[in-house]
């Protein structure tokens, strides 16, 4: 197993993993036991402005690059991904986060085609001639880069979510500056030596803590910033942006809504449901929180949904377990008194509710379902980010929409029905950024991810996560250079005269 003291201290400046100058530094701490894996250092101010220095002198040259070049040197990453041995980072990934081995090295395996569809998009798609509006004018828009963005990036899937928006910047033209999670900074710090095949240092990892991502989204040396974490650190990075017209995409999460209609296949709908609700142990953005059940189907579902959900082992990431430990005894501890909230408003536990026997030491927490609940208990009101399935009985599929789109989230929404009618309504009713009907948390990159409300801003992936990393420019060009007959000075038969 992989030590990670090796790691710890360091950061990526484009080319190797290189020792610090901290004077602070952070644990890191495995979930599953408490145990101190390794630790980071955070970075003075003096030291980040340095690093950004560096970035957006080897912006200017990337830009300056054809498109088919940059593209070339994105598909060098995927190749370089794709030809790796990536135990190590899984292992790291486990240590740092608790994330099942299998999942760390699912997540890795879905970032290479991220790379090769940005590098191809940018390549595709660099502006658009517009129908002219004076005779003899070629009238375009042409995409610049915008210069350095920073990657302010969550534990819950480290590597992939930082793909999506460095994949979109570089092939836009800009050079990248990661902030990892303080909970997966040496997991991601392995693997950035991917980045290696770019010239010039183009990519930097600097770990630290929320002041070091608070100056680099508010540095003059900055110019786009792309977030992923919680709605009070998201507003945050958001006023920031704004005051200085910084363009920024933000992801904060949701509490997202699970609809089953009476006209679904209840057995497909429960199998969605355990994984939609339990994957990662509820720390995914868009697990689903908030399920909505007809109430024709209501006491099958119920009864199929714990079955289900009791055969779920608990355990490390390097277990046979599918349920590993939260991010840290805090995370469970909020759960957890979340879910005694809830049964003191009058939900029922179905299955779970606490601390696995034998589990005592680490962040661990039974999957959980809540039946019983309204709309109006805390626990559907909150992000819970863990293994809690609410569950609310509905009186129509109608109604199962007026209660998911009260919500300050819209992030996603799942819907489980076989009537066309009922997706064709969810897919145009439901107020969030991407509905799923009969099959839950499925992405592609080339359509975009993000949210409504609360939930955040932008767009990542597919055309739109593009354009979030470049500005686009009107261009006016005239061949010919003559005068027109609108400019000044104007003849003195169109100013107005006395009848």
């Amino acid at each position: 197993m992989i030590n990670l003291q090796t790691i710890s201290g360091t950061w990526f400046p484009g080319d190797k993993l290189t020792p610090i100058s901290a004077k602070q530094k952070i644990e890191a701490v495995n979930p599953a036991n408490g145990e101190v894996v390794g630790f980071i250092g955070v970075p003075e101010a003096s030291f980040i402005d340095q690093a950004l220095e560096a970035l957006n002198t080897s912006q200017r040259s990337w830009s300056a690059l054809d498109a088919k070049t940059r593209a070339m040197y994105l598909h060098r990453i995927a190749d370089s991904i794709e030809a790796a041995d990536h135990r190590d980072v899984a292992e790291a990934m486990v240590l740092e986060m608790g994330k099942p081995y299998p999942e760390a090295l699912g997540e890795i395996a879905n970032i290479a085609p991220a790379f090769r569809y940005m590098a191809e998009m940018a390549r595709d798609d660099a502006g658009h001639i517009a129908g002219t509006t004076q005779a003899g004018s070629f009238q375009y828009c042409r995409y610049d880069a915008l210069g350095v963005s920073v990657h302010i990036m969550p534990f819950n899937f480290p590597l992939l979510l930082m793909a999506w928006t460095v994949a979109a910047s570089l092939a836009s033209g800009n050079a990248c500056i990661i902030k990892p999670s303080e909970a997966t900074s040496l997991s991601t710090l392995l693997f950035m030596k991917h980045f290696a095949v770019l010239p010039d240092k183009l990519v930097a990892c600097l770990p630290g803590d929320h002041g070091t991502g608070d100056h680099l989204v508010r540095s003059k040396l900055t110019h786009a910033v792309a977030f992923t974490g919680s709605v009070a650190v998201g507003r945050a990075v958001n006023i920031a942006c704004a005051e200085t017209m910084k363009p920024c995409v933000i992801e904060a999460g949701g509490n997202d809504a699970f609809i089953v209609s009476d006209k679904a296949d209840i057995d497909v709908a429960v199998a969605g449901a355990v994984t939609a609700a339990f994957h990662l142990s509820g720390q995914v953005c868009t697990s689903a929180e908030r399920l909505f059940v007809h109430e024709a189907v209501y006491d099958e579902f119920l009864q199929k949904f714990a079955a289900l959900t009791k055969t779920l082992r608990v355990g490390t990431g390097f277990e046979k377990a599918e349920i590993g430990p939260v991010a840290s005894l805090k995370s469970r501890d909020r759960v957890l008194k979340l879910i005694q909230q809830a049964q003191a408003e009058g939900a029922k536990v179905l299955c779970g509710g606490g601390i696995p026997k034998n589990r005592e030491v680490g962040a661990f927490i039974e999957p959980t379902i809540l039946a019983d609940v309204t709309p109006n208990m805390a626990v559907m009101q909150s992000e819970v980010f863990g293994p809690v399935a609410s569950v609310c009985k509905v009186r129509s599929f109608d109604e199962a929409i007026e209660f998911a789109n009260d919500s300050e989230f819209g992030l996603g929404a799942s819907v489980f029905t076989t009537c066309m009618i009922e997706a064709a309504k969810a897919s145009e009713e439901l107020v969030s950024g991407m509905v799923w009907i009969n099959n839950p948390l499925i992405d592609n990159d080339a359509l975009p991810f993000g949210g409504r409300k609360l939930s955040g801003v932008g767009r990542e992936l597919g055309r739109q996560g593009l354009n979030t990393f470049r500005a686009a420019k009107m261009v006016i060009q005239d061949a010919n250079s003559v005068k027109q007959d609108w400019w000044y000075p104007y003849p003195d038969e169109v100013f107005w005269a006395p009848k």
